[in-house]
């Protein structure tokens, strides 16, 4: 769901939007969190306007892939030190172990710090809690706008939203969209972009 901060900084005056229509908004923020979530410091990179979020289905997208994952981590260490009696295997086992399980831990408050904001003149995104990012594009440089999604996220009905600019450095890919979601922002960032070339 679209979340507004009460009140935007001063030293960042929010730029004019074009409001979108209902629809279009109803079927962006159709699933998502109600709100993003901010880093506590007062020196963190404040929020302002509307931002959308993404879709709820992709923490439980990420927490079977990270399960999996420990779960053939602890296959492998097994056969390692059971049955070929490499003792060795325990220390780096444990090791991604304890990594594994961290990031499994935090992901719930990652996946809610992800969101974007569609601007006058660019997209927004933003993500990160510890290690913030914000990275505006602007509408008239993106070249492509690519729709990917692999089995697990078909299986939730989700896809990534990945765009393609001249610089590599301001590519963005916005994971977690809703399959509608995501059409339906392909086709107004293609729109958007075509009349930014084109000077209408």
């Amino acid at each position: 769901m679209t979340n507004s901060p009460e009140a935007p900084t001063p030293d960042f005056p929010t730029p004019v939007s074009p409001p979108p229509t209902t629809e279009a908004d109803a079927t962006l923020d159709a699933g998502t969190y109600d709100r993003l979530i901010e880093p506590r410091s007062p020196h963190r990179l404040a929020l302002d306007g509307s931002w959308h979020q993404i879709s709820r289905s992709y923490l439980w997208v990420q927490l079977i892939s990270l399960g999996l994952m420990f779960i053939l981590l602890t296959v492998v260490v097994l056969v390692l030190t059971l049955f070929l009696h490499q003792t060795w295997a325990w220390i780096p086992g444990g090791i991604a172990a304890v990594v594994l399980l961290w990031t499994i831990a935090i992901l719930p408050r990652q996946v809610r710090a992800i969101g974007y904001r569609l601007r006058q003149d660019d997209l927004v995104f933003r993500r990160g809690i510890l290690w913030q990012r914000v990275v505006a594009v602007p509408y008239g440089r993106m070249q492509l706008v690519d729709i990917t999604h692999g089995p697990l996220d078909r299986g939730f009905g989700i896809a990534q939203l990945k765009l393609v600019t001249a610089a590599a450095s301001t590519g963005v890919v916005i994971p977690g969209l809703t399959q509608d979601a995501a059409e339906q922002l392909r086709d107004t960032l293609i729109a958007v972009a075509e009349t930014r070339r084109t000077g209408l």
